[in-house]
């Protein structure tokens, strides 16, 4: 685990309540597609974030951040970057990074900024060549919370294994795509779930019920990877 200092270079809102940020860490990095990193508040105070880019992509460490303003887990470390500049971050962090060695397609399921993790291995397959299959599933509560929607659809349109999947759980009367929540939406997709490699991002509860009903369709336990798992 390296301790490293990072400037910070962009801090901007995405749409209301969702931030992107940019830092540029002052020595080198080192992380797989879907780990995170921890933002040090202080030695007993470290705060976990996905990491939203490629390791491909060097000299860069982007997040995006959901901060609602009763959200002061997250607000206080968006106002450190604001009123410092800078910000400690410590990496790498967690299990559930791409297994890019397995040759089975690929299932992404994102809740909110969940995104965040599945986005750093959809980068890291596309600009690795990679021909597996992928399934991108990105749930969110109202539509315009899909906030990197027209990069996910360019994505699709450019690189021919990724069929990207938007679902909205409380959609306005012009939404056209799919509704309801988003592990549901796979199930309704899929026969069976035996073949494929599950990687999940939300939050706890809904990583909990996903990994129990996908097993229903034949998911293998050992072949559903989300952080959330460590805990639940």
């Amino acid at each position: 685990m390296q301790r490293i200092k990072c400037r910070v270079e962009e801090l901007r809102e995405y749409v209301d309540t969702i931030w992107h940020v940019a830092l540029t860490p002052q020595q080198a990095v080192q992380f797989k597609p879907g780990q995170y990193l921890l933002v040090v508040m202080s030695d007993s105070d470290k705060r976990p974030f996905s990491i939203a880019n490629s390791p491909t992509r060097p000299g860069v460490l982007e997040l995006q951040i959901g901060a609602t303003p009763e959200n002061a887990y997250a607000g206080q470390v968006l106002a450190r970057m604001r009123e410092q500049g800078e910000i400690e971050v410590e990496l790498p962090a967690g299990k559930a990074f791409l297994r890019d060695e397995s040759p089975r397609p690929l299932i992404l399921m994102a809740g909110g900024t969940g995104f965040s993790y599945a986005r750093s291995m959809l980068e890291y397959l596309i600009d690795t060549g990679s021909k597996r299959p992928v399934f991108f599933y990105w749930g969110v509560r109202q539509a315009h919370w899909l906030y990197e929607l027209e990069q996910m659809q360019q994505w699709e349109r450019d690189y021919a294994p990724l069929t990207f999947i938007p679902v909205v759980q409380e959609p306005e009367a012009d939404w056209t795509g799919k509704s309801g929540l988003v592990h549901k939406a796979i199930m309704d997709d899929f026969t069976s779930l035996y073949d494929y490699d599950i990687y999940v991002a939300g939050r706890f509860e809904m990583a909990g019920a996903a990994r129990e009903e996908f097993k229903i369709l034949g998911a293998e336990p050992e072949r559903i990877f989300g952080d959330a798992y460590d805990f639940i």
